[in-house]
């Protein structure tokens, strides 16, 4: 997931501020997922403590808000094939919101060592959710810069 991260910083880095602090944003958030779930770790001996999992699920919603309410109109623009392609994308999207939704629910004020085998499996099906999400954030970044990248003709 983090050498996604990266792939996109590079392809579509610079174009836009905006974008550029989103995709540092999601760096962060990655890197502290994984950190969460062992990913690129040796295995944990102990599951995080309660202020880690809650600083988590700030930064997953400060992330999923971001994209929502700064980032996702404007990336589609007004022309058709961004208005299509807003059309398929943001169910697809709204879904691993919800997804994201349910984690911070369960675990951002709740999270309870008692509850290892739930959390161990509800972080790997958030982890699932976070790569599709950032598939289809990436077809809409690729569309502005597309866009960006079209010469103007009169």
């Amino acid at each position: 997931m983090l050498n996604q991260v990266e792939v996109a910083k590079q392809r579509w880095g610079g174009a836009n501020n905006t974008i550029d602090g989103w995709l540092l944003g999601r760096k962060q958030l990655l890197i502290q997922y994984c950190e969460l779930a062992g990913v690129n770790y040796q295995r944990r001996e102990s599951l995080p403590d309660a202020n880690e999992v809650s600083e988590f699920c700030t930064l997953l919603m400060d992330y999923l808000s971001a994209g929502h309410f700064e980032v996702y109109e404007m990336l589609v623009g007004d022309d058709t094939t961004g208005q299509q392609l807003k059309q398929r994308l943001y169910p697809l999207i709204a879904a691993t919101t919800d997804q994201a939704l349910d984690f911070n629910d369960s675990y951002a004020d709740n999270f309870h060592p008692d509850h290892a085998m739930e959390f161990e499996q509800s972080i790997a099906k958030l982890g699932e959710a976070l790569v599709e999400r950032f598939e289809l954030e990436d077809e809409l970044i690729q569309h502005m810069h597309g866009l960006v990248q079209q010469p103007v003709t009169e």
